[in-house]
């Protein structure tokens, strides 16, 4: 099959991570997977893609992701394929916009349980046309799905869900860095900043805990970075608050740390919450949607926004080893649940039969 995947970006994210992976993925089971980029600005992620061999065809470079001028470029490039797949809002619209004249088979995947423009009753109608544009559209969690039905109408028989996945053997046999780490208690979030997730009330949590003891590594970049270097000045804990930015060798600074946290307001289903727990380390996650459904019976939850409970679920990790060893192995065995190879069998057995029913 001649594939091609449509995606704002290719800066930090999991909606980016997944491109990367299932093109490269696909690529090796004898399928043309190509990209297009609305942002083609390099990042660690571009890299990676280039390695595929794959061709990236970017639409700008450091523009808007909204241009109108993005639909006759899509036109003349989703031509050439059997498969056009959007991923996020902008590439949504326009590959559903473009296909009018070109008449592709088009799929789309959800990334997030929900999103502001659902608050907005103005734009209803209008995400209600674009999703009946879709032969397709992939929720990356059960919660996810049940969100979207629930405010374009459950009558969407093309709605399904496949699970993000991650390499889990590479996450849990990657090795620590060097000479990198204090002697302290180590607790790492790997995030985008984005008003959707919520270092801030890690770093709260930071504040509660003894100094001398503990430390917070963030890992990321995004829109919000500034604003949460300036919170944790702020709050005082600058000097146990490591800002990495983004990070090609993320899976070794898991290894380097001993516990992974996840603090947001929602997700989709996060591959940071699967990478966090392919480790072998305790991960803990705020209980809310996206987060909640991996991580629960596995994992340890904290109320959103709680940073008392947060940290007495830090310390308690900290203190006793058991408890810890327990943690971490119930989050492995749950981490092989969400492995890679189910995620792409998936996605290729959708464009298999999408590819049948034309």
């Amino acid at each position: 099959m001649r594939i091609l995947q449509v995606i704002t970006s290719l800066h930090t994210g999991g909606a980016e991570k997944l491109v990367v992976d299932i093109t490269r993925m696909l690529r090796t089971r004898g399928h043309v997977v190509d990209v297009v980029v609305f942002d083609g600005t390099n990042t660690p992620f571009m890299q990676r893609l280039r390695e595929t061999q794959c061709k990236v065809y970017n639409l700008s470079t450091g523009g808007s992701v909204y241009s109108f001028s993005y639909i006759p470029k899509l036109r003349k490039i989703m031509k050439d394929y059997d498969i056009v797949h959007s991923h996020n809002t902008s590439p949504q619209f326009f590959v559903a916009l473009a296909n009018l004249a070109c008449n592709k088979v088009i799929v789309t995947t959800e990334h997030n349980t929900t999103n502001r423009r659902r608050n907005n009753p103005v734009w209803k109608p209008i995400d209600k046309w674009m999703y009946n544009r879709y032969r397709k559209i992939i929720c990356i969690s059960d919660q996810a799905e049940e969100n979207l039905k629930n405010y374009i109408g459950n009558y969407y028989d093309s709605i399904t869900t496949i699970y993000n996945g991650v390499d889990v053997a590479a996450f849990y046999q990657a090795k620590p860095l060097e000479n990198v780490k204090p002697n302290k208690f180590i607790v790492v979030m790997v995030a985008a900043f984005r008003k959707q997730k919520d270092q801030k009330t890690l770093i709260d949590a930071m504040s509660l805990l003894p100094q001398d003891e503990y430390e917070l590594w963030l890992v990321g970049q995004g829109d919000c970075f500034e604003e949460v270097r300036h919170y944790a000045q702020s709050k005082g804990t600058q000097q146990r608050v490591k800002f990495w930015g983004n990070r090609t060798d993320v899976a070794n600074v898991l290894h380097t740390a001993d516990v992974v946290c996840m603090s947001s307001h929602y997700e989709g289903l996060s591959l940071s919450n699967i990478e966090g727990m392919s480790s072998g380390r305790p991960f803990i996650a705020s209980d809310v949607d996206g987060l909640r459904e991996v991580t629960k019976g596995y994992g340890v939850l904290f109320p959103h926004e709680d940073a008392k409970a947060l940290a007495g679920i830090i310390q308690k990790l900290h203190d006793d080893k058991a408890y810890y060893d327990e943690v971490a192995e119930k989050c492995y065995q749950r981490a092989m649940m969400f492995d890679i190879e189910k995620m792409v069998d998936g996605y290729e057995a959708v464009y298999q039969e999408l590819m049948h029913s034309k």
